[in-house]
């Protein structure tokens, strides 16, 4: 890591940060500008934008920052694969996804590059402190939730299994072509990926969640929360026929 005007720079030009965006004008070029400042390689994903963001998302391209966008919004899920997919084609081994609603803080990049030196084949999990301050409790029983299925799924247990702060090994992705569009799809990753054998690391981050007046999410409460619920039911019916069989095996396997 070498430093440029008191920020630590990654060299590694082999990751890359990944930030899908709907309608954030108001924090995208903030947390774009500051993610480049810690790495040189960003690809903001417009997913349909109505508000402002096409035309900040114009002037970030002329700083470097790599821009694809959809011609209307397809959900979350579609925006990372899209996301993935361009990493792919640059040719980048990792991508580190975050938010671009200002929760997550650009300057906890260079600890995922250091754990992305330690654990070339994990995914790392960026693990949020669910009792902090402002923290919507709708969020802390969401993950508690999810947490629960997903150590029935997988016989793992992760912290913050719906952190959107983490690091993927791209080689390591599987079942893209599968991922659901919306929210949902961040678990879905993470099941899929253990039911193959891929190490799952968790990582200590920090998070903003600002005074109730001032947040913009788009986390639909009922509808996502319905959609998480049947994803968590089919998986359960995989893992019964797939996913514990395979684990099975591969821990028998000489």
């Amino acid at each position: 890591m070498t430093e440029l005007a008191g920020v630590e720079i990654s060299q590694h030009r082999q990751v890359c940060v990944v930030i899908p965006t709907y309608d954030n004008a108001g924090t995208v070029a903030q947390v774009a500008t500051a993610a480049h400042a810690y790495c040189q390689n960003v690809i903001v994903v417009d997913d349909g934008s109505n508000d402002e963001t096409p035309a900040i998302l114009k002037g970030l391209e002329c700083q470097g920052i790599t821009i694809v966008s959809h011609d209307k919004n397809r959900g979350k899920g579609c925006a990372l694969k899209t996301g993935f997919l361009k990493a792919m084609e640059m040719g980048y081994s990792h991508a580190i996804t975050m938010d671009a609603d200002g929760q997550h803080y650009p300057s906890d990049i260079p600890q995922f590059m250091d754990c992305i030196e330690r654990y070339p084949d994990a995914i790392i999990v960026g693990s949020r402190n669910l009792e902090s301050e402002n923290m919507p409790g709708k969020n802390t029983f969401a993950n508690r939730f999810s947490n629960f299925w997903f150590t029935v799924q997988t016989w793992h247990q992760l912290a913050d299994t719906q952190s959107g702060y983490r690091a993927y090994p791209l080689k390591k992705l599987t079942g893209l072509r599968f991922l659901t569009s919306r929210y949902e799809a961040e678990l879905m990753l993470l099941v899929l990926a253990a039911w193959a054998g891929v190490e799952l690391r968790t990582l200590p981050i920090n998070v903003y969640y600002p005074p109730r007046g001032e947040r913009v999410t788009h986390f639909r409460p009922g509808m996502d929360f319905l959609r998480i619920s049947v994803l968590n039911t089919v998986l359960c019916i995989l893992a019964v026929v797939y996913g514990w069989p395979r684990m099975i095996l591969k821990k028998i396997k000489p």
